[in-house]
């Protein structure tokens, strides 16, 4: 079981909010309450809140992201969790490379529809649209096999 989810994505203040966010509404709705869910960055903004367009998209879902605050992702986050999911293939070689036993616990979030998940960073509303389009599939497909 896979009690232990880490999201990663770059900056850890657009996409990796929304799908924390996100992912840990679908478990509390499938009564998988006993999973823990987060997220940090490659590089991230450390210490700055979601991206306003992702509070607001997420706000339209009933959804608040605002207490977010970026972390920077570290060895240690790597080892304590069970399950890895990143936004982008150069993400996962990258934790990959940085920690070889990570091998096996790291997939893309659009692992099952083989997609990167672009950044929304510093572009308009249709991308961050697209991008949590991108990602509430993606949740939806992990959600059933967690």
């Amino acid at each position: 079981m896979f009690s232990n989810i880490l999201i990663v994505c770059m900056g850890n203040i657009c996409r990796s909010p929304m799908a924390e966010g996100i992912l840990k509404h679908v478990l509390a709705i499938a009564g998988k309450t006993d999973r823990s869910v987060s997220s940090a960055g490659l590089g991230a903004l450390t210490g700055y809140e979601a991206d306003p367009m992702a509070c607001q998209l997420m706000a339209q879902k009933g959804l608040d992201i605002s207490a977010h605050r970026a972390r920077q992702l570290t060895d240690h986050m790597i080892h304590k969790a069970d399950l890895i999911l990143v936004m982008e293939t150069w993400q996962k070689t990258a934790i990959e490379t940085r920690i070889p036993s990570a091998r096996g616990k790291v997939f893309r979030l659009g692992e099952w529809e083989k997609i990167d998940i672009d950044d929304p960073y510093r572009k308009d509303e249709s991308e961050f649209i697209r991008s949590m389009t991108l990602i509430e599939k993606a949740v939806a497909q992990w959600a059933a096999k967690l």
